[in-house]
């Protein structure tokens, strides 16, 4: 089935915004977690070893996708998740001790600054749709936004969100998880920055539990 063309939706930008590009070094960092670990919502639905395939395919999908970018990090909860990053030819951050998906983008962002990152997507790797095409949709649709912005990627269902683009990077706080979305949106707006949806049928997916999976066998 093919997906409709994405959408760049304006939330809210201020009047005082400074114009100008996002500058043109664009990071992508690409969260992976422990494969053993990961989609313990699909349980009822799927056994271990089929999990972990499940994630390693995902990762693997996101670190292609990815290298539509001047540069790519993961960041990677396990010497495993690393070793798949690495042979995709990537620079690889190896947390020593996972503290979650916001932890972990928080020192992917960190690293991508000090190297002097312009702007940087902070992509999830559990996306089955995903597809080399739409992230450079996504970074060449927001590249003439005026800056200071973020740009969030809506989840399909929980109020999630599935990537954030900020310029410069972190410029917006980390809140991923169920209803991600609108405290995106509210930090945003209380640090008077530009706030904009990239709205993707290719992005939306993903896969938390048994029924998202029922969503995906529909594709």
């Amino acid at each position: 089935m093919q997906s409709p063309p994405a959408r760049l939706h304006t939330v809210f930008e201020p009047q005082l915004q400074a114009a100008g590009p996002i500058p043109a070094d664009t990071w992508v960092v690409v969260l992976i977690k422990d494969f053993g670990s990961a989609k313990q919502r699909l349980s009822p639905a799927l056994g271990p070893e089929q999990r972990r395939a499940l994630a390693r395919e995902n990762a693997s999908r996101a670190l292609l996708a990815a290298q539509a970018a001047d540069h790519v990090l993961a960041v990677c909860g396990s010497k495993e998740a690393a070793a798949m990053a690495s042979e995709a030819s990537v620079e690889v951050l190896l947390e020593d001790r996972p503290e979650g998906q916001n932890r972990a983008a928080e020192r992917g962002l960190e690293h991508a600054r000090r190297r002097g990152a312009g702007s940087v997507l902070v992509l999830s790797s559990d996306l089955p749709l995903i597809e080399p095409s739409v992230v450079t949709d996504l970074l060449v649709r927001t590249r003439e936004l005026r800056r200071p912005l973020a740009v969030a990627v809506p989840a399909t269902g929980r109020g999630g969100t599935n990537a954030v683009l900020t310029s410069p990077p972190g410029c917006v706080g980390l809140h991923f998880g169920d209803d991600s979305l609108a405290r995106f949106e509210l930090d945003a707006r209380s640090r008077g920055l530009g706030f904009h949806l990239f709205e993707s049928e290719l992005l939306a997916l993903d896969l938390d539990e048994p029924s998202d999976l029922a969503a995906l066998a529909q594709r």
